[in-house]
């Protein structure tokens, strides 16, 4: 479980006012008061340097929780599949959707290209949009859990998680009538309740080594360049790359997803001559 940040060591530094203290004139030269007020010091000394080693405990703790939670390349809280030492083997992944007016278009471009891809969606986009999930599976790309309602899932309860990742796998089963083998927790946020309930439904939990903030972004030429250089870099570590694109929006459904789709073209046709696009289960 994570826990809050600890009070900046800034705040926990003692006033000057704490520090004074004046003695009654008849105890100045009193050896036993000086004595006693050397003890206390000493007593109060150690007191502050405990709770500074305590308080620099907690920052080193809750930032190891915060990177097991959240940083995508952690393996902390337990096994999940990233991508392998396969250079030149390219996933191109979407979440969120599906989206009514970008999805279909993406499947057109993935098709023009004849790229198989991997969408992890969103299990009440799902419901709200049926047929579309159907295209997407009758399409041959690979249809992945990302939850029911895009909850952070490193905050809730274990009852929670479970009703998140079985609804969501549920509703995709009946609409394409295939199992989902494949979940990508929302945000990336995990804690290993996540990871154990996805294990014991039959889920290969998958992160990502490549993303940018597309969803914000509005230049395509922009995603895909930052796309690019992190894939290239990946390359030449002799690893394969696990882009993140988003097709839909958690706050929004109709979100503006133009600027990702125009940037997954560009990866498209920059890299299909030179590499293999895959689906994340053939990493499994």
């Amino acid at each position: 479980m994570l826990i809050d940040p600890p009070v900046p060591l800034r705040e926990l530094r003692m006033q000057p006012d704490q520090f004074e203290y004046t003695p009654e004139p008849d105890l100045l030269f009193n050896p036993s008061t000086r004595q006693t007020e050397s003890r206390m010091f000493s007593l109060l000394t150690d007191g502050i340097l405990a709770g500074v080693s305590a308080a620099a405990g907690l920052g080193l703790a809750a930032g190891g929780c915060a990177y097991a939670a959240y940083w995508p390349g952690s393996q902390l809280f337990g096994s999940t599949l990233i991508a392998p030492s396969r250079p030149g083997e390219l996933a191109l992944t979407f979440d969120d959707g599906p989206n009514a007016t970008w999805t279909p278009r993406l499947l057109e471009l993935l098709a023009s290209h004849e790229i198989r891809a991997s969408f992890f969606i969103v299990g009440s986009r799902a419901q709200a949009e049926p047929a579309l999930v159907r295209s997407i599976a009758a399409a041959g790309h690979l249809i992945g859990n990302h939850s029911w309602s895009h909850l952070n899932l490193a905050w809730a309860s274990a009852s929670r998680i479970e009703e998140e990742l079985t609804r969501a796998n549920q509703t995709l089963e009946q609409i394409t009538g295939a199992p989902v083998r494949h979940f990508r927790p929302p945000f990336g946020a995990r804690r290993p309740a996540v990871l154990r309930t996805a294990k014991r439904l039959g889920l290969a939990s998958v992160l990502w080594n490549v993303m940018t903030s597309d969803w914000v972004n509005p230049s395509a030429d922009a995603i895909a360049g930052q796309l690019t250089r992190k894939i290239d870099a990946l390359t030449r570590k002799g690893l394969a790359a696990n882009i993140v694109l988003h097709d839909g929006g958690h706050l929004d459904p109709a979100a503006n997803r133009g600027p990702s789709v125009a940037a997954a073209g560009m990866l498209m046709a920059h890299y299909k001559p030179t590499h293999r696009f895959v689906t994340v289960d053939s990493w499994s």
